[in-house]
């Protein structure tokens, strides 16, 4: 019995080590919390990354420091005087050259590569020995004149190359002379010559000497970079150079590829809208050529009912495609955009009362094209009406350009309104003595009605008695025609029957002014 409870002790004291010595190598095999790695750097190269923090120090400090120590220990020759050893400081391996250590690796150090300090002291010494081998090579006579005669070498590549492109460019400027007669001729586009054969030479030389620098420059650029890649302390500018114009590309490129997917929205929103307005064209189209009736909308006012739609899309069309636009939503452009709608908004009020009056004018249909109106002690046909002005021609061929805010508030007077359907009535006033019978002047002035042309023969004429002055009556002739852009001839025409046909009559027409004469002349000669 004392045999099986001394075995089952025994067993449990195993099995209790066994797994103590798994929870120790579990507790060891936690890993480090490390920081983000700090490169250690000699002579523009990376040797190894430092992410360990010690006592106060970040890996970058140490980083920093570590560095700092590599370049006293090169620059002051310490180096091939001691070389670079360990030494254990309690849980710490000293890297050292000399008196002076480089760094202390702790087992924390150890542990996040997972080999012990010892192990990890000697891979760091033996990529800095190799680093200070590769510097004592580069700092020696023979490697510098290696690299003064490839800096030579370069340098008359670049001569060279630069020689034949200029004798190049010289060449291909005089096969041109030589066959300008042949390949150039003037360019002339209906009588007008744009360019002649001289200025297209004058232009191709221009071109041609752009086109040699552009090359030469680009060939020195990307030269440049090779001839600084040779001397170590000169590779900086190299990379430098470079990435001065290639940064640039490089976020234009990247801006242009992430910008692509608005760039579609933008054309697929132009285009729906383009196809859109075409539609909206034929749709009104229809309306003014009379093929669609649509109620009380009149034809005349499909063009201007487009233009309104038109502009409308237009704006919504900017509206879905201005957030899409590159810059849409910084503050500079949004200031840039406020502004120039101050300025218009500012700037455009009286056009935009003009086109509002447009607008109204439009809608009201006082006029169309080709109408006789008068405004204000203006008679002439309408040549154009636009938004912003109508265009009247006088029967002088005088141009007369009146905003349409100033129609909108005035009176206008149509002659052509009722013409075709009713007839424009003309009339012409006489004065004639009370010594003839009204019946006789009534047939004299219908006489010299029915004589003229252009007159409705279907709408009878008419004579009115429209005054009894003191010593005359006054009779006013009403005659009808449809030509309302032409009723100055037919004035000048009935005035003319009028005088043959009193003449013929003997009626006398009198006027205040030579009835006055008349009765001074009679009162001299009763003296």
């Amino acid at each position: 019995m004392k045999k099986y409870i001394l075995l089952f002790i025994l067993s449990f004291v195993c099995i209790f080590s066994i797994f103590a010595q798994q929870e120790v190598a579990q507790n060891k095999a936690i890993p480090v919390l490390q920081s983000a790695p700090a490169p250690v750097v000699f002579s523009d190269d990376t040797l190894f990354y430092i992410n360990v923090r010690q006592i106060s120090l970040t890996p970058e400090e140490r980083a920093e420091n570590i560095s700092e120590r590599l370049e006293k220990i090169f620059d002051e020759d310490l180096y091939q005087k001691n070389g670079i050893v360990t030494s254990m400081n309690g849980a710490y391996v000293e890297v050292a050259c000399g008196d002076l250590i480089i760094m202390s690796l702790s087992e924390e150090d150890a542990l996040s590569k997972g080999i012990s300090n010892q192990e990890l002291a000697e891979q760091y010494i033996a990529v800095i020995d190799k680093a200070f081998k590769k510097a004592y090579e580069e700092k020696s006579l023979l490697t510098m004149l290696i690299r003064i005669g490839l800096v030579l070498l370069v340098l008359t590549g670049i001569w060279l190359m630069i020689m034949l492109i200029q004798r190049g460019h010289k060449y291909v400027e005089r096969k041109i002379e030589e066959n300008s007669h042949k390949w150039l001729r003037d360019f002339s586009y209906k009588g007008y010559t744009l360019i002649t054969a001289k200025q297209a030479m004058t232009l191709i030389s221009w071109a041609l000497k752009l086109v040699k620098w552009v090359i030469i420059i680009l060939l020195i650029y990307l030269l440049l970079p090779l001839l600084f890649s040779i001397f170590p302390f000169t590779r900086g500018w190299a990379s430098t150079l470079f990435n001065l114009i290639w940064s640039p590309f490089k976020k234009m490129a990247i801006s242009v590829w992430r910008y692509l997917p608005k760039l579609f929205t933008i054309i697929v929103i132009y285009f729906v809208f383009r196809y859109l307005i075409r539609f909206v064209k034929y749709f009104f189209k229809e309306i003014e050529s009379e093929r669609l009736k649509i109620g009380n909308f009149h034809p005349d006012w499909a063009i201007p009912t487009f233009n309104i739609v038109r502009l409308l899309l237009y704006v919504f069309m900017f509206v879905m495609i201005f957030p899409n636009l590159p810059g849409s939503d910084s503050p500079i452009f949004r200031g840039v955009s406020v502004f120039l709608g101050l300025l218009v908004s500012l700037g455009s009020s009286t056009a935009i009362g003009n086109m509002v009056a447009g607008f109204v004018i439009t809608y009201m249909r006082p006029f169309k094209i080709g109408d006789r109106i008068k405004f204000g002690d203006v008679t002439g046909d309408v040549m154009e009406k636009n938004l912003l002005v109508t265009r009247l021609r006088t029967i002088y061929n005088e141009e007369i350009t009146i905003p349409n805010s100033s129609i909108l508030s005035g009176n206008t007077t149509n002659f052509s309104a009722m013409a075709k359907t009713q007839g424009l009535v003309l009339s012409v006033t006489v004065s004639i003595d009370y010594k003839y019978h009204w019946q006789d002047v009534h047939e004299a002035l219908l006489e010299a009605a029915s004589r003229t042309s252009k007159v409705l023969k279907d709408k009878k004429p008419g004579v009115l008695q429209t005054a009894l002055n003191d010593f005359y009556v006054s009779y006013t002739l009403c005659v009808y025609t449809h030509e309302t852009n032409n009723f100055n001839p037919i004035y000048s025409e009935l005035n003319r029957h009028i005088l043959d046909v009193c003449k013929e009559r003997n009626i006398e027409i009198v006027s205040p002014h030579l009835f006055s004469l008349k009765q001074d002349e009679s009162s001299k000669n009763k003296k």
